[in-house]
């Protein structure tokens, strides 16, 4: 007679986490043109005119905004290439990230 392991195997499977998402924030200044600013949220933010108003004009009244929220890497590069813009220009323009809680 033949001793078979008739025990059930429980299959572990790995928690994935997800990955931590970081927003994108803008800062206000008081020398960046708001149209430049309406220009560089719609060209790199995939914004439509009214929502990039709304943001540009949010962050000018309370000093900063969540303009969207991405994975670490593609908040950091978005807020570089939106400040690189300005700074091309000559403008103080400031994007920065933080982990969204």
């Amino acid at each position: 007679m033949n001793d078979v392991d008739t025990k059930s195997r429980t299959k572990v499977k790995p928690k994935i986490e997800r990955p931590r998402l970081h927003k994108v924030i803008l800062f206000n200044d008081d020398f960046t043109p708001r149209e430049f600013v309406v220009m560089v949220l719609k060209a790199e933010f995939g914004m439509n005119a009214d929502q990039a108003q709304q943001v540009m004009i949010t962050a000018h009244r309370r000093g900063a905004c969540v303009v969207a929220v991405f994975t670490k890497d593609v908040a950091e590069t978005k807020a570089t290439r939106a400040t690189d813009a300005g700074r091309k220009m000559g403008f103080p323009l400031l994007f920065g990230t933080e982990p969204e809680e």
